[in-house]
């Protein structure tokens, strides 16, 4: 063995071609690169096959929510009691008793001009409507479902219209209420709005809404918008008197009950 000549090797051998190496190799690599192809796209064959399965959990509950108001119980979306635990002024306990329930009707005459042109952007399949006493029977409320035609996009697009340019706290822009004969709310008229709330969903074909006043009948000058009347600095006569918590306190329960009845992929914590 010379210097530096590593053990067996062999002077006289023939060297090994280099290129059938590399040929070698070179297959093996393009072997690997078709395997790792073929994996990739079948994994995004299988994504495109199968959906991704929490965006088709929430398109199934929207549409599920879409069809609530002829799917489920009326007492399942509007409760005959409904338990408002820390709704009320400093966080009190409310309790509210429905006393009218209105027929399933559309649009047509449920609102006044300027709301209805508002939401005009998402249509109406359904309107569905009740109004609730509170345990003192000192006030009422109605609160509205409007079960939408629209899709989550254009959902969306009139939610961030309320919210960009404060549609819900515009006194030309509140809902009317139900008023049923022979009950509390037999006077709640037009006149006798004190405060409301309007909520346009993302996550459901749905706006609900809430409007509320005093069970005495007395007429209000000015009207408050919940979100104002339920600020700590508020001195109205509708906030001092909780109606601005009455009106979102029942729409935010209504509306919680309806993400129940729609399913997991549209319930949001309490």
């Amino acid at each position: 063995m010379s210097l530096g000549e590593p053990e067996g090797y062999d002077r006289h051998a023939r060297p090994r071609p280099l290129g059938g190496r590399l040929r070698t190799h070179t297959l093996a690599a393009a072997v690997c690169l078709v395997l790792g192809a073929g994996l990739v796209t079948g994994a995004v064959t299988g994504s495109w096959l199968a959906g991704d399965s929490e965006d088709g959990d929430a398109r199934s509950a929207y549409t599920a929510a879409g069809d609530l108001w002829h799917s489920v119980p009326v007492d399942r979306l509007f409760p005959p009691t409904v338990q408002g635990q820390g709704a009320g002024p400093g966080g009190a306990d409310r309790t509210w008793v429905r006393i009218a329930v209105a027929p399933d009707s559309n649009c047509e005459n449920a609102f006044d001009p300027l709301l209805r042109k508002a939401l005009a952007p998402v249509g109406c399949r359904r309107l569905l409507r009740a109004t609730y006493t509170d345990a003192t029977q000192s006030h009422v409320t109605t609160v509205g479902l409007l079960f939408a035609k629209a899709d989550a996009a254009a959902m969306t697009s009139l939610a961030d219209r309320f919210e960009k340019e404060g549609l819900g706290r515009r006194t030309d822009l509140m809902p009317l209420p139900y008023a049923a004969e022979d009950t509390a709310a037999a006077g709640f008229g037009a006149r006798q709005r004190a405060s409301w709330t309007v909520s346009v969903l993302t996550d459901a074909p749905v706006v609900v809404y809430a409007v509320s006043g005093w069970a005495d009948g007395r007429t209000v000058d000015e009207p408050q918008s919940a979100e104002e009347a339920t600020e700590p600095d508020a001195t109205t006569a509708p906030a001092q008197a909780g109606l601005g918590h009455e009106a979102r306190g029942l729409a935010d329960r209504v509306a919680r009950a309806l993400r129940k009845n729609a399913g997991p992929a549209t319930e949001r914590p309490s």
